[in-house]
């Protein structure tokens, strides 16, 4: 008892040693230690949590969607440029490769809209939307390719007018075939309008070269492209700043009403940060120019070793890689029975492309010292303007159904054999670069 009773003393007794002086220099010691250690636990904490997060949003970006399989295309196609300077694979592969980019940087475009309202966010959608194509447009432009960049945009309003709204319009009349779709016929009429001003723009520079009743041959047509291509982006930038302020006018018509609209904010999550989604953004960007620039130098060489004309290659081929994530989205939306979107990613596609792109490009061509005009030839305008008439045609009743999708597919097959049979009767690349 007593050797408990002094061991129990002296521990009292220890105790009392350690207080107040000797406890708080210990205190003191112990939390100079703690505090060192919460530092560096907070240092490997914010490393940990940064690592995570890049692992996380590479995930998101480069492994959700089973597309991004053909992402290898695109180194592979660049090696072999170097090893073999095969024109015809380098093309192809290149093609292959672009697909996922294209579909990711739709991706991205649509995360970082969350963050920034619908004002800007539908900024952000006319720019990168079809950014694809204005990218290896401005690489066209660059080497001097003016009828390609012509011919790839142009095709591109006619895959999703066309293509993509026939494909849409058929799968959705198919699931829903005892039930009429519809959809908002204000918004329609509404892009229809542009789509005919743009057909305008390209008319009349086309009539004024083959009558020959320019002031100044050669040089009225193009100061009339390019005052006409200024004209245009005020209107398309009008379009957007009405399209933003009258909502109501472009509301989805459904049954559902404010159901199906809390269903559709409900599913619509942000999976990445807005600075995530800015640098995706910036390096898919990168990506797709560099990959354009080795598209657009091995097109005369793949149109050569496939025997297929450089018009066919731009008109159907180029646009269909470009627009390869819109075709999808549109087809699932309509199967969904959401057609004003599927609506909106194939005739907003189309609209910003003739109203925003095409001028776009001319004065991207008139700061480079290109000629670039909006003088499409005869062939090629005519068949924009019929259509423009036709797909203006199906969507003045404010519905759909499969065989309209239909109609507007096999018009598509009609349009690629024209540019399968057809030459360029006068190449504007033979013209020379004017001020």
């Amino acid at each position: 008892m007593g050797s408990v009773n002094g061991r129990s003393d002296n521990e009292f007794e220890d105790e009392s040693l350690v207080s107040p002086d000797t406890l708080a220099r210990k205190s003191l010691g112990l939390d100079r230690g703690q505090h060192g250690t919460l530092s560096d636990a907070e240092q490997d904490f914010s490393v940990k949590y940064l690592k995570s997060q890049l692992f996380r949003s590479i995930k998101v970006v480069l492994f959700t969607a089973k597309i991004n399989i053909l992402m290898p295309c695109g180194p592979v196609a660049i090696l072999i440029n170097y090893l073999t300077a095969n024109h015809a694979w380098v093309f192809f592969l290149s093609m292959l490769g672009i697909i996922p980019l294209a579909e990711r940087l739709g991706f991205a475009t649509e995360q970082l809209a969350f963050f920034t309202g619908p004002t800007v966010g539908g900024l952000l959608n006319a720019t990168f939307g079809n950014a694809t194509e204005l990218i290896i447009s401005i690489f066209a432009l660059k080497s001097g390719m003016i009828r390609v960049v012509q011919q790839s945009l142009l095709g591109s309003i006619l895959s999703n007018m066309l293509l993509v709204l026939g494909c849409a319009f058929f799968s959705g009349g198919i699931i829903f075939i005892k039930k009429e779709q519809v959809f908002n016929k204000a918004a329609a009429v509404v892009n229809s309008g542009l789509l005919l001003m743009a057909v305008m723009g390209l008319l009349f520079p086309a009539v004024l070269h083959y009558t020959h009743t320019e002031v100044q041959y050669g040089k009225s047509e193009l100061a009339l492209s390019r005052f006409s291509s200024c004209i245009m982006l005020v209107a398309y930038a009008a379009y957007l700043f009405f399209q933003l302020k009258n909502k109501n006018t472009h509301d989805p018509v459904h049954e559902g009403g404010s159901q199906h609209e809390g269903s559709l904010v409900d599913e619509e999550v942000a999976e990445i940060s807005q600075w995530e989604a800015f640098i995706w953004l910036a390096i898919l960007t990168a990506c797709i120019s560099v990959l354009s620039e080795y598209l657009v130098d091995a097109l005369q060489g793949a149109s050569v070793a496939w025997r297929i004309p450089v018009p066919f290659i731009s008109v159907i081929l180029l646009p269909i890689v470009g627009n390869a994530a819109e075709h999808a989205s549109a087809i699932i939306f309509a199967m969904k029975d959401k057609l004003d979107i599927s609506l909106g990613v194939a005739i907003g596609s189309s609209t910003q492309i003739s109203m925003l792109g095409i001028p776009f490009c001319v004065v991207i061509g008139w700061i480079m010292g290109q000629p670039m005009d909006l003088n499409f030839q005869l062939f090629e305008t005519a068949t924009l303007f019929i259509t423009v008439l036709v797909v203006a045609f199906m969507l003045q009743d404010g519905s759909s159904n499969y065989f309209k999708g239909l109609m507007l597919i096999l018009c598509y097959l009609i349009v690629a054999a024209s540019f399968y049979v057809h030459v360029d009767p006068a190449s504007v690349e033979d013209k020379s670069p004017q001020g």
